[in-house]
């Protein structure tokens, strides 16, 4: 008797499959998000840095224009000086070039050549070439083409500087050819350049500029062992050489992607080159997208357990139905219990939360209010405005207190009795909140006692304030058919006390003298000070 094995199929439950789409979609959903993320702030990060880039180089262009048409001017202005006076060797000829040299600093050195193109001075004169005859290129071009030069970079024999040779002709009244004056930069030493643009600082980006010439070469760089190196096989070079300016991703001389903005110089067909390298905005792109999944790593997670959760609960009833259903054919089941939907049920307890949280909310700001208000005149109680005056000192905030009190409110009571006092509390809270501003603070301190705050407010306008609600409060209908009045006492913080118990003290001093002067009347703190100090006299 042979054994057959019957293959039993696998189903896959509800509550599986829901958790199954569920964390899924999940999953999908944060890698759709960084994938886009990724790419927008991709192109985000490579154009900003682009455009960045490339206004630097535009700025550093103008910069770099406006120098040399100074350089030219001053070199011009230097020519039609000595057009004609003797180019000899003298100590007035001297002292004027390294004056001139001095006063603008454009150039590292100064000389000028006849139309023989022998050297009659050199400033600083410790160069000691005066004499001497030109012998390199640069100024032998200078003297042969008797017009604005500006020569390649190359290396002087004596010295081994690599030197960028300016100059300028000079000729006589009579349009004869003289010789010229020409200034060099000592390329590899402290120069213009470098005092114009050496402190603009890039190392947080990794960003660095650099300065080329109308052939490629390099004039300015950051690594000075590259001065003098021709770099126009980059095709940012190549396009300044041809009078282009613009931006985009380029590969250097050394093999390194940067993103690139460069600009031409019209004034000397020389260009600059702002670079930022690819791997350094790779590595802030790859941060941002660092911290993006740790921001958004855990509200996913706990997105996707609050829906795995809720799709089991969906499947709840239908799993108890299938039980139901598979049991119906092999034993007496018993239909089970049926709760409403569970929609229904989300719905009504949505409302009866809200209703409850509304309730509370109420509930809530009613107390608050009582905590906050006398409950007799509705006015702010006395731990509220301890709590506003302790806020206005710790800010420093200027204001003026008032305290005032009912005069003879003991005989009211006495003879109309409390209900009809309390009347009368209410009467003057009403007074005194017509009579002030809407930002300013009205209290009741304690039995008839009240407080005003009067925030920003000046000494003489907190007067005029106390004194406004004596005359509203006695001239105004009130419950007793008789005047009512009141007396204050007015101080200002922080000009006549620096502390609350001292302007407390100052107040209450100058309420008691209004008190013994007669009630019914306005006093100042600043009346009592003045009169201690006369005392004190």
């Amino acid at each position: 008797m042979s054994n057959r094995i019957t293959a039993i199929p696998k189903h896959i439950s509800l509550t599986t499959l829901l958790t199954g789409l569920v964390t899924l979609s999940v999953v999908l959903t944060l890698t759709m998000l960084l994938i886009a993320s990724y790419q927008s702030q991709k192109q985000s990060l490579y154009n900003t840095t682009l455009t960045l880039n490339y206004s630097s180089a535009s700025k550093m262009s103008q910069t770099m224009d406006s120098l040399f048409a100074s350089m030219r001017s001053s070199l011009k202005n230097m020519a039609a000086y000595y057009s004609n006076r003797p180019l000899v060797d003298t100590p007035d000829l001297n002292e004027s070039l390294e004056m001139f040299r001095n006063s603008s600093n454009y150039f590292n050195s100064m000389f000028i050549s006849d139309e023989n193109g022998i050297i009659r001075t050199l400033a600083p004169s410790s160069l000691g070439a005066a004499g001497r005859k030109l012998t390199t290129g640069a100024a032998m071009d200078a003297l042969a083409q008797r017009k604005s030069y500006i020569s390649k970079p190359y290396t002087t024999p004596s010295t081994g500087r690599l030197i960028v040779l300016i100059s300028e002709p000079i000729f006589d009244r009579n349009g004869a050819y003289r010789g010229f004056i020409a200034g060099t930069m000592y390329l590899q030493d402290d120069n213009v350049l470098n005092m114009i643009f050496g402190n603009k600082s890039f190392e947080k980006t990794g960003s660095y500029f650099y300065v080329v010439n109308s052939d490629g070469d390099l004039l300015y760089h950051p690594d000075k062992t590259r001065l003098g190196e021709n770099v126009s096989v980059n095709t940012a070079v190549h396009k300044l050489i041809q009078g282009q300016s613009g931006s985009e991703l380029v590969v250097n001389t050394k093999g390194v992607t940067l993103l690139a903005g460069y600009s031409y110089v019209r004034e000397t067909g020389w260009g600059i080159v702002v670079v930022s390298p690819l791997e350094e905005v790779n590595r802030q792109l790859n941060h941002h997208i660092r911290s993006l999944l740790f921001y958004t790593l855990f509200p996913f997670m706990v997105l996707m357990l609050v829906t795995i959760w809720l799709a089991r609960q969906l499947a709840r009833p239908f799993v108890s139905l299938a039980n139901y259903v598979s049991r119906m054919g092999h034993e007496d089941a018993v239909l089970p219990e049926t709760a409403p939907h569970w929609n229904r049920e989300a719905d009504l307890l949505t409302k009866t939360i809200t209703l409850t949280l509304n309730g509370m909310k109420v509930q809530k700001a009613q107390l608050t209010h009582e905590a906050m208000t006398d409950a007799l005149t509705g006015l702010k109680n006395r731990r509220t405005l301890e709590a506003i005056i302790k806020q206005w000192m710790d800010d420093q905030t200027p204001f003026c207190l008032i305290i005032l009190d009912i005069d003879r409110f003991k005989s009211i009571n006495d003879t109309y009795g409390h209900p009809v006092g309390d009347t009368v509390l209410q009467y003057l809270a009403e007074m005194i909140t017509l009579s002030v501003r809407p930002g300013d603070v009205c209290s009741r301190y304690g039995g008839e006692e009240f407080v005003v705050l009067l925030p920003l407010t000046a000494l003489a306008d907190a007067i005029t304030a106390a004194e406004r609600i004596r005359i509203l409060t006695m001239e105004s209908e009130n419950p007793l058919k008789r005047p009512v009045t009141v007396s204050l006492g007015v101080a200002h913080y922080p000009s006549q006390a620096e502390t609350r118990d001292t302007l407390f003290h100052l107040a209450d001093q100058a309420l008691y003298k209004a008190k013994e002067t007669g009630r019914n009347r306005t006093v100042s703190a600043e009346a009592l000070l003045v009169e201690a100090g006369a005392g004190g006299q």
